[in-house]
């Protein structure tokens, strides 16, 4: 057989033998036998043909040793042992908190507040009978102005002021409300 099929089939192995020791651990027995084998590949180009044909083999060495590694770790991953090594890759819904601040802050954008503080242009303000920092989108606000969410910027709501009235809040203090909101019907006879 011409010596040169027995290079081409020297390459082969080594290259193959690059890929396998990815996929069975070895201890790195798999690994030296490809790089003897991709460097006897090498030496028999040179001995048994001229320079031109041994530097291609060189050349081939070169981009085919790496370029096996690329594609050995490119599918490891969808191997049964890739997949009990490696974890896959998470979903958005696992890595964000179960309640987050975040999500809460961006339900407020459109709700009607009241200026807690004077905004100059930072402060607080209170939506929905929460307190939260705020800054407005530029202009002064003063204390107790009614103000709209209109966008959220590291974890501070952006306000706007406005005509709308926030809506009432309820207290937990029945002895405080207007007695129509309490449910009961200052008219009505209760031994009727």
């Amino acid at each position: 057989m011409d010596p040169i099929v027995w290079t081409i089939l020297l390459m082969i192995l080594g290259l193959a033998l690059v890929v396998l020791e990815i996929f069975i651990p070895s201890g790195g027995i798999l690994g030296f036998l490809a790089l003897c084998s991709i460097i006897g590949s090498v030496a028999m180009a040179f001995q048994y043909h001229d320079a031109k044909t041994g530097f291609v083999f060189v050349a081939i060495a070169v981009v085919g040793f790496p370029t096996a590694l690329a594609a050995a770790f490119r599918w490891w991953p969808e191997t049964s042992m890739g997949r009990r090594i490696l974890l896959g890759v998470p979903e958005e819904e696992d890595v964000l908190p179960e309640h987050d601040p975040r999500q809460k802050l961006h339900e407020l954008i459109g709700v009607v507040g009241t200026a807690k503080s004077d905004m100059f242009p930072g402060g607080s303000v209170a939506v929905e009978g929460q307190s939260y920092e705020a800054v407005s989108e530029g202009m002064p606000i003063d204390k107790a102005q009614a103000v709209e969410v209109v966008d959220v910027q590291n974890n501070r709501l952006v306000v706007r002021p406005t005509t709308a009235q926030p809506p009432q809040e309820k207290s937990d203090d029945v002895l405080s409300q207007p007695i129509d909101t309490v449910g009961l019907d200052p008219f009505e006879d209760p031994l009727a």
